[in-house]
């Protein structure tokens, strides 16, 4: 049980430290679940086989069920979540004219995915899977609408690369808590009638789908703003 529970950590750990790549390290995640659940199902069957014995035996069978419960319920929340989503890891605001990336694009050098958008399929998943993911207008002019896009950056603890206020772009790198997965952000700042529009861009550096990750990044983003 308690095997189970470290290798799940350090599934997580290695691959945000560079010591093996993500597909190894969803490979730990998966036996360490496996190892786990079997581990909870024993404890479970303690539990109850020492339901009129002694309490501290009885104790240990509680926590291991619980122990065991939490470190496969997260795997397991991903997997239905990954079943609901689209497989895709380019999400924008703008699918006509998605935001570009300049400063970032030598970072992703040797990164399986591309700066380069998907197309019109992509576009088609997005629409049908994250319908509110839209720009939004604000009635302040571009300068102040770039430092309010600046400071929601910041606060979203992204790694700011590059912040061109002359042309109405910042380009920032996200990384995910567990698995340190390095995602990339654009936000674009354009001049409107009513002042000014802002979009995003979140991209995965790598994995075919994000679960959701960057829609909900960007979600996050446009409601501080």
């Amino acid at each position: 049980m308690v095997t189970g529970a470290a290798a799940a950590v350090l599934a997580g750990w290695g691959t945000r430290a560079d010591l093996w790549a993500f597909g190894v390290g969803f490979r730990v995640l998966t036996w360490a679940a496996v190892a786990t659940l079997i581990g909870a199902a024993l404890a479970l069957i303690g539990l109850f086989a020492t339901r009129s014995g002694k309490k501290r035996g009885r104790r240990r069978a509680l926590l291991g069920v619980i122990v065991g419960a939490a470190v496969v319920v997260v795997p397991a929340m991903y997997m239905v979540k990954a079943g609901k989503v689209p497989p895709i890891h380019d999400i924008s605001t703008d699918l006509e004219n998605p935001p570009t990336f300049s400063v970032i694009a030598p970072l992703r050098r040797g990164a399986p995915n591309s700066v380069e958008y998907g197309g019109p399929e992509i576009a088609q998943q997005q629409r049908t899977a994250y319908p509110d993911v839209q720009p939004i207008v604000l009635d302040v002019p571009p300068d102040r609408a770039f430092q309010r896009a600046l400071d929601a950056a910041r606060e979203m603890g992204w790694e700011i690369v590059d912040a061109n206020p002359a042309q109405g772009r910042i380009e920032a790198t996200a990384t995910t808590f567990w698995f340190g997965f390095k995602d990339d952000v654009v936000v674009r700042v354009s001049a409107t009638e009513a002042g000014s529009r802002i979009d995003v861009r979140s991209l995965s550096r790598v994995g075919r789908s994000d679960v959701g990750t960057n829609a909900d990044r960007i979600r996050k983003y446009l409601a501080k703003l």
